[in-house]
């Protein structure tokens, strides 16, 4: 049985991997979305993992379910539907690597998946899974929004872990302040939450890490804050203890699912160990070291869930054998 279970959208990634003399731009359409990534990235690090949510019964979908599948995911929890198709996700890179998203979703299969059917979904899972993870993707529509929401609640209830990432994608909101105020709603359930720099500033106003992670820490008692600064590493506070944890430097292919990868190296690490329960800040150190190398490693090779590292990848690249 999982450990980790992931809710929310599995798209396609069409990915920008070339552009000529004349401006014509190739894509590839990998397999991906945030929590998809997540369980992913956590599979292929030693984890259990299984996912939750909806696709098309078109060939995107066939290719996603397929994806999860052969990285040992669990996908019991994935529906289908022949009402909308697999929402798309037109990623275009720049120079330095960095993207820039387009969606394709009106709606997408995606935003369909009820609350009975996540529900069903998690309780398919049997044995209580360490952590359920999810992200503000999901909130930006319904019924997917109330389902998000909704098995949360209920999962932190049966003494599930939540793990919340409120990645802001702002073409998929009507307003910057509808997302904040929608991206804040799931804090006060979560136990692990993980923002990008700029999401910390978006939701609190604040751009130190110290001064705004202890803003989410006063007003919701999260209890494990974590903050990726790209090639600089990782913040954490962990109650009142804060801290940083470099990271090595890469020849960068694409940032496509570094983040993605993170959390899942970073819960598959903490699952193992059987949550948070005796966590302190050197265990914690010691995973975010193992996270900051294996988003490092993906960041080498294009797309999400194909440059994402193995166990043996991730340990061999600082010289230890795999475990």
């Amino acid at each position: 049985m999982p450990e980790i279970v992931t809710m929310g959208e599995a798209l396609i990634d069409l990915t920008q991997t070339a552009e000529d003399a004349a401006h014509i731009r190739r894509y590839a359409a990998f397999p991906g979305g945030a929590p998809a990534n997540v369980a992913v990235a956590a599979a292929r690090l030693g984890a259990g993992t299984g996912f939750i949510g909806k696709v098309g019964l078109d060939a995107f979908g066939t290719s996603i379910c397929q994806t999860l599948t052969d990285n040992q995911v669990d996908v019991s929890g994935l529906y289908r539907t022949g009402r909308e198709l697999t929402t798309l996700a037109v990623v275009s890179v720049d120079a330095a690597g960095e993207r820039s998203f387009a969606f394709y979703r009106n709606p997408g299969a995606d935003t369909q998946i009820t609350l009975e059917e996540a529900v069903q979904a998690l309780q398919a899972y049997g044995t209580r899974p360490v952590f359920l993870h999810f992200g503000s993707v999901s909130l930006t529509a319904e019924p997917a929004r109330s389902a998000t929401l909704g098995v949360a609640s209920q999962a932190r209830e049966m003494g599930i872990l939540l793990s919340y990432d409120p990645n802001y994608r702002a073409s998929l909101w009507p307003d910057q302040e509808t997302a904040v105020a929608r991206m804040k709603e799931p804090l006060s359930l979560c136990h692990v939450l993980k923002l990008a720099e700029e999401e910390l500033e978006l939701l609190t106003g604040i751009r130190d890490l110290d001064a705004g992670s202890q803003v989410l820490w006063e007003s919701y008692r999260i209890p494990l804050i974590v903050i990726t600064m790209g090639a600089g590493g990782s913040f954490y506070r962990l109650g009142t203890r804060t801290g940083q944890v470099a990271s090595r430097p890469v020849q960068v292919a694409d940032t496509n699912g570094a983040g993605d990868t993170f959390l899942g190296a970073l819960l598959s690490r903490l699952a193992l160990a059987g949550g948070l329960d005796g966590l302190t800040p050197e265990s914690l150190e010691a995973g975010l070291a193992f996270a900051n190398r294996a988003a490092a490693l993906t960041c080498t090779r294009p797309g999400a869930i194909p440059a994402m590292p193995t166990l043996a990848e991730v340990m061999s690249w600082k010289g230890e054998a795999p475990q």
